[in-house]
């Protein structure tokens, strides 16, 4: 079908009154955003380290909108089930997902049911990365390791060890696979039902080492009930920098960290994604914000929505990877 001039000029000039329209659609939205309350998603119960922080947040961006912003706690299936209700949200900006680093590798550990599986990288927007998490290594006086040389030559020598975890397809759990393969050992894993278990197990010595977040164990190490025996990053942490990095130490590959962050479903338009981004940017910059986060082991990122988005391409390539190449499943 051919069009003279005329009627190709008319076309163009339909399709830019249309592309205008629909920017100026987005900017009004975003002018009137927030018009009513907001939810921040968190999947996992109530009184987590995610939750904590998510009501900080919360209480923050409150003040600075002038609406309430709420926290709802929807968990399960290490995450997804609350994943997938704000993937299936409006993006319009009053549904919104706080999540710890678990979000891409929970998609490969577990196998999802048909109303809860979606996809990490292109059914979410992301908005902020929050904060990073640095990963212990962790021992009790009382088993006698008193490095990581040491914790490698008794594994090496047969002696019966275990590593505890939060849990099977953590963060945590990675970076004890990725320490076997790297140290040449088979530091058995012993994955418990969250945090606090696994500290206390830790304490009493009954596994050899554990895997485990600074807030929940900064205090013991303060006080010499535990012993930090390394951290698995690439540069040592500022929330304890007198403990050294595995890669320090000579083990390369375990660069593990957890991480917290924002999204939003699939669609948001860019202003009210610049404008949530603006806002939690100025929040972490926040004195008294940085003092709680700190108290939980966390440091503040922030940065652009790209920071986000590349963190969780990354991870879910990784760490898909990872998790089939150590056969890592929920238990």
């Amino acid at each position: 079908m051919k069009f003279t001039r005329r009627e190709a000029a008319r076309a163009a000039a339909a399709i830019a009154a249309s592309s205008l329209a629909l920017l100026a659609a987005g900017g009004a939205m975003a002018q009137a955003w927030p018009a009513r309350p907001i939810t921040i998603v968190v999947s996992y119960p109530a009184g987590g380290d995610t939750d904590a922080v998510a009501r900080i947040y919360a209480e923050k961006l409150s003040l600075r909108i002038g609406q309430p912003v709420l926290v709802d706690n929807r968990p399960g299936a290490s995450g997804m089930i609350g994943n997938a209700w704000v993937a299936k949200a409006a993006p319009d900006g009053y549904t919104l997902l706080f999540t710890p680093s678990t979000f891409p590798i929970a998609q490969h550990v577990l196998k999802a049911g048909p109303g809860v599986a979606h996809d990490v990288v292109k059914d979410f927007t992301p908005i902020v990365k929050t904060g990073n998490i640095p990963l212990l290594l962790v021992t009790a006086p009382s088993t006698g390791i008193r490095n990581v040389a040491q914790l490698v030559a008794d594994a090496r020598a047969g002696k019966a060890l275990s590593y505890g975890t939060p849990g099977a397809g953590s963060p945590m759990h990675i970076a004890g696979e990725l320490f076997n393969k790297d140290a040449g050992t088979q530091i058995a894993h012993a994955p418990y039902r969250g945090v606090a278990p696994a500290v206390n197990d830790a304490l009493g010595g009954h596994v050899g080492v554990g895997w485990i977040t600074p807030g929940a164990v900064a205090g013991h190490i303060a006080s010499g009930k535990l012993v930090a025996l390394a951290v698995a990053e690439r540069q040592r942490t500022k929330l304890m920098p007198g403990v050294p990095t595995l890669i320090e130490l000579g083990y390369k590959d375990v660069d593990v960290s957890a991480w917290m962050g924002l999204l939003g479903p699939k669609g948001m338009p860019a202003e009210l994604v610049q404008a949530l981004n603006r806002h939690f940017n100025e929040v972490l910059k926040m004195s008294d914000v940085q003092a709680r986060m700190a108290a939980l082991g966390i440091e503040p990122i922030g940065g652009a929505p790209s920071v986000l988005a590349q963190q969780i391409a990354d991870d879910d390539q990784r760490f898909g990877k990872l998790v089939k190449e150590f056969g890592i499943r929920a238990e």
